[in-house]
């Protein structure tokens, strides 16, 4: 590993399973590393639970146990705090490590709603500080070279529609009351949970524009409530300038095989994308129509490095932007994050889907 790539020592917020992914990608052994990643200081609501995921998650590295957030926001050696708490803790996450001058990479969904986004924005900006969504899909390099495929060598002609589902079984009734599945207040519901993926899969798909230049799409949404909570969301996305279509569904109520996770069709072909679900694409493959315009030929397939989970193209791309003195990134802006909860806001609105937060 080269002597002359950029440090980013890392303060992770909460020990639950997204943070335990993300920190398994930062610790990897990779010979070709664009940065150095270390784990410096590990927040828990306990030094027990610190100590545990140290243990288990950071076997090689000495990272300080804290059994508060506060603590690691505080730390002076840490360069970027990773929030990977529950949705609707974001906000305050976020507001009090911008507070104490650290720079954020957040979970999605980034907030419970659009103007919580905009008060982390509006707080970042008088710190001064680098905040991003850590919407680890649209940096993996698939999405660089499908978008590429789609818009600029326009290998399956006009791209008109894409249509994506996220089928994730939750038994919600018997969940323990304590579960984030079972209140609005904690952000409950497929949308900010796993709908954002679809939605994320029609921007990418539908929209050549840059994130920094994306057409607002209409939507039109469907929501069905359970429990108490909303557990299906069906939300047809439509271009103005195009007429450019996206069908994306996200429930709770079902497991179904998820392949092609999402497909993206054109006048003269179409692209199957694959992988475990729409938040861990694989490959994807081409199908390009015969001149019978009837049928296809045997699709050409583009594969990936698999990199871990695929955390660590987001973590690298943070701790270069902040190491070049970035404030935003490229590939996920501010403008991006608020327009995408500014739609997800829209979503509910139509569907009947409300949480506390709405109103305070």
């Amino acid at each position: 590993m080269s002597s002359n790539i950029p440090t980013c020592r890392w303060g992770i917020i909460s020990t639950g399973m997204i943070s335990s992914w993300f920190v398994a990608d930062l610790i990897l052994d990779r010979p070709d590393a664009k940065v150095k990643h270390i784990i410096q200081s590990i927040g828990a609501s306990s030094v027990q639970k610190a100590q545990a995921f140290a243990f288990r998650h950071c076997p090689k590295s000495s990272p300080t146990i804290n059994g508060s957030y506060e603590e690691v926001y505080a730390d002076p050696n840490v360069d970027c705090v990773y929030i990977g708490t529950p949705i609707s803790f974001h906000k305050k996450n976020c507001l009090d490590a911008i507070a104490a001058g650290k720079n954020v990479l957040c979970e999605k969904a980034f907030t419970i709603n659009a103007q919580e986004a905009k008060e982390v924005f509006e707080a970042a900006q008088k710190k001064s500080v680098y905040v991003h969504e850590a919407m680890w899909l649209r940096h993996r390099p698939m999405i660089a070279k499908l978008r590429q495929l789609l818009y600029e060598d326009n290998v399956i002609g006009d791209v008109f529609r894409m249509s994506c589902d996220f089928f994730d079984r939750i038994d919600i009734p018997n969940l323990p009351e304590t579960s984030r599945y079972k209140h609005p207040k904690l952000g409950a519901g497929t949308l900010l949970d796993i709908g954002i993926y679809p939605l994320t899969w029609a921007f990418l798909t539908l929209d050549p524009n840059p994130p920094d230049n994306a057409e607002r799409p209409n939507v039109l949404a469907a929501q069905v409530h359970q429990h108490g909570v909303e557990v299906t969301s069906s939300v047809l996305v439509q271009y103005p300038s195009s007429g450019r279509q996206g069908v994306i569904t996200s429930t709770h109520m079902s497991n179904k095989p998820s392949n092609p996770i999402c497909r993206v069709y054109g006048t003269k072909g179409y692209v199957d994308v694959t992988g475990e679900k729409p938040s861990h694409p694989h490959f994807f493959t081409v199908y390009k129509s015969k001149e019978d315009h009837q049928t296809f030929d045997q699709g050409q397939k583009y594969e990936f490095l698999h990199v871990g989970q695929g955390f660590i193209f987001e973590a690298d791309n943070t701790a270069l932007d902040i190491a070049a003195g970035r404030k935003e990134s490229a590939i996920m802006p501010w403008k991006e994050t608020m327009r995408v909860m500014e739609l997800m806001d829209e979503i509910r609105k139509q569907g009947g889907t409300e949480y506390p937060q709405d109103h305070e």
